[in-house]
């Protein structure tokens, strides 16, 4: 299985796009999402800040930056990973949004990308889900203290840039040596 992390182009937006679909059907049991009456779930607008598009749904603060990705298996997409800047004064980075499709998980392809992706962008990192999705809270704990040796913190947050909601958080620290090398998730 030849896995492929790529930086996404303009041309990669539908790509992304497509993909979101799956990725807002299964966060929609966590989040409360309803579906379209009869229409298609539209999920352009939705991440167009990564690639500075206009339509974004929520306008980012204008300090921050996006880095999209696409994951590619034997040439085929497979997923994507959002990651944003989010301070101009020093290396702040959020994983906004991860994707693998369902019939790539549990191969250690989520563990792959994480990691390169951290290992990246040096820095400080943070990573939030949502209370509700377990699933994800039990993925990104796991892939975080394998990377990091179990140095990060955890907490509780509301962010007033996502209308107060509160979300789960993970933060650690890029560019300091690995300290511990673990086998695939």
């Amino acid at each position: 299985m030849n896995l492929e992390i790529t930086p996404a182009s303009d041309e990669d937006y539908v790509v992304v796009s497509d993909l979101a679909r799956f990725y807002i059907c299964d966060m929609a049991g966590y989040a409360g999402l309803k579906f379209p009456g009869n229409e298609l779930l539209d999920s352009k607008k939705q991440f167009a800040n990564y690639w500075g598009r206009p339509g974004a749904k929520r306008a980012w603060p204008s300090a921050w930056r996006g880095f999209p990705f696409l994951v590619h298996v034997d040439r085929h997409p497979v997923g994507f990973a959002l990651v944003k800047s989010v301070s101009a004064t020093r290396p702040i980075f959020d994983m906004g949004e991860f994707f693998i499709a369902r019939q790539f998980r549990r191969q250690g392809l989520g563990r792959r990308v994480a990691w390169a992706l951290f290992d990246r962008f040096k820095g400080s990192w943070q990573v939030r889900e949502m209370p509700t999705s377990f699933p994800a809270q039990a993925f990104w704990r796991r892939i975080i203290a394998d990377y990091t040796g179990g140095t990060f913190r955890e907490t509780r947050e509301a962010f007033a840039i996502y209308d107060g909601k509160k979300f789960i958080v993970q933060r650690f620290q890029t560019g300091t040596a690995k300290l511990v090398q673990a086998g695939p998730s």
